[in-house]
């Protein structure tokens, strides 16, 4: 079970972000959650929505550097140590995480991350029988 991120390679100028943003909007795209790393000279704007593919093809329609990148969405309880049960489940099994970030918070109150790891299908496998709870894409894209 995984999920759709848009990454989005952007020059590190000023506007880029707001470029993304007001073409997300003319399409009626909302952003569930969204992330961004940097360096001196360009930034990844990672950012997961409702209609992935939508999204990709808005950007790239509008001149952005534009790719789909398979994540996993994980609920996990919000209190102390919701997060470090479910990581102790991929770093005991030696699943490296590459990145993540949070994004909104579900109905049921859990706490909602993305993750990438370099291989989302086994980390995904590992999940389902470990006990940690993953998102489908219907659960993740309703958000």
């Amino acid at each position: 079970m995984t999920v759709n991120q848009v990454s989005v390679f952007l020059e590190n100028t000023k506007g880029r972000i707001c470029s993304v943003a007001e073409a997300l909007k003319a399409n009626n795209i909302n952003m569930i959650g969204i992330s961004i790393a940097d360096t001196a000279d360009f930034g990844i704007l990672r950012i997961v929505v409702a209609e992935p593919e939508k999204a990709y093809d808005v950007l790239k329609k509008n001149g952005f550097m534009v790719e789909l990148t398979e994540v996993l969405a994980i609920s996990v309880d919000d209190q102390p140590g919701g997060l470090a049960d479910a990581f102790k489940i991929f770093n005991d099994n030696e699943i490296e995480i590459e990145y993540l970030y949070a994004v909104k918070r579900a109905a049921d109150g859990k706490a909602v991350l993305v993750v990438k790891t370099p291989d989302v299908d086994h980390a995904a496998a590992l999940a389902n029988t470990k006990g940690v709870k993953l998102l489908t894409k219907e659960e993740f894209y309703s958000l």
